[in-house]
Formats: C-alpha cells, structure tokens, sequence
C-alpha cells in the first residue's frame, strides 16, 4: 500500500483485532450517509430508510437511489444536493450523482429498529 492510499483509506484497529481493516467504499459512503440527517427528525437518512441503492461502478463513479419522507419534504431541494456533496469528498470517489424517486413511497416500515427506538415507536 502506498503512502498516497494509506492517507485517504479510514483503518480500523481494536484490541482484539490488532491487523488493521480497510473499510470498503461502499462502507465510507454509508457512514457518510449516516451524518445526514433530515433537520426534522432526529435519525439519520440511512437509518430512516431513505436510500434505496448504492451503486459505485469500476471508475468509482457512485450513484444513490433514494427518496424523501413526503414529495412535500420541506428539505427536498437541499438534502439530495448535500448528500451528494458529502459522498463525492469522500476519498477514492471519483463523482457522485443523487437521484430522488418517490417509487415506492416511504413508509414507517422501512426505518431500522434503531430508528424506531429513537423515535419512540415501538
């Protein structure tokens, strides 16, 4: 490995794993997913269910299918343009496209169990 890619490569190293781990892209694009957050709910965009794919081709090139709460989102004109923002400065992306569909709509049931806690529904 070089010098250039160990600087742009996020390493992992626990107490009982000493050999470090290289995160793949598609993990650093889903931490990245999970510092997004929908100003009006408390529960990042990931863990609401809002991305529907990931898909990084060979020039890692990454494109995101993913949908709003509502067509009425009051963030839909800024949220899409931030997370692609967030995903293209990741290192090794080469360009990042977000794509909106509201096909299938979102519902409740998409949100992990994690959000579901968060948010008090269970």
């Amino acid at each position: 490995m070089t010098e250039a890619e160990i600087t742009t490569t996020e390493i992992i190293m626990t107490e009982t794993n000493p050999i470090p781990e290289v995160k793949s892209l598609r993990d650093r694009i889903i931490d990245v997913l999970k510092s997004c957050y929908d100003p009006e709910i408390p529960v990042d965009i990931w863990e609401l269910g809002l991305i529907y794919e990931i898909n990084i081709n060979e020039g890692n090139d990454v494109h995101i299918m993913m949908t709003l709460t509502s067509p009425a989102c009051p963030v839909a004109e800024t949220l899409p343009p931030d997370v692609e923002q967030k995903v293209r400065d990741i290192p090794d992306v080469n360009t990042a496209k977000v794509e909106i569909t509201f096909n299938p709509p979102w519902e409740k049931d998409m949100m992990s169990e994690e959000a579901r806690l968060e948010l008090g529904m269970w």
